[in-house]
């Protein structure tokens, strides 16, 4: 089967953008690896890698500066929706975020736009939940120590 064509999308900003230039390297048993560039070019981060866990509701990604140092752990809470008759899928940022640092250091973002965009009516109640579920999981992960096990399929792809 051919690989699927990538979506981003995004509630707030609303936005949807074909990740043309991400490379899909893992298409299997629920989860997805890709490496990409920045979309838009920054200063500070170049590159990465990103490992969907569709089934969990989430995606942890490898954020590289040019250099190849690593600046952190990204991990988005996420929703999808895959189009078989036009292989298409669309990978929605469901807000909530969770930064891992090299050092440990955790911290977890946009949870105030969690509900505005439930006031908005920008996202269901179940999505909500769904959403809220996902991030406690994934929060029991990186706090038990399993981001190695996270990143383990980005892994096998990571090198200069």
């Amino acid at each position: 089967m051919k690989d699927p064509v990538l979506y981003r999308r995004r509630l707030i900003p609303e936005e949807c953008i074909l990740l043309k230039n991400d490379r899909i390297l893992l298409n299997e048993a629920g989860i997805l690896v890709t490496g990409w560039q920045t979309i838009r070019p920054r200063k500070d981060l170049h590159h990465g890698f990103s490992c969907y866990y569709f089934r969990e509701g989430y995606k942890v990604s490898k954020f590289y500066a040019a250099d190849y140092r690593l600046l952190y752990y990204y991990c988005d809470i996420i929703s999808h929706d895959f189009d078989e008759q036009k292989n298409t899928l669309v990978v929605t940022d469901l807000l909530a975020d969770v930064i891992v640092y090299p050092d440990g250091f955790v911290k977890v973002v946009d949870i105030g736009e969690m509900a505005q965009a439930l006031e908005e009516n920008l996202i269901t109640v179940s999505q909500l939940k769904s959403a809220l579920h996902s991030l406690n999981s994934l929060l029991e992960r990186v706090y038990a120590g399993d981001m190695p096990s996270l990143t383990a399929p980005i892994d096998r792809f990571d090198f200069p």
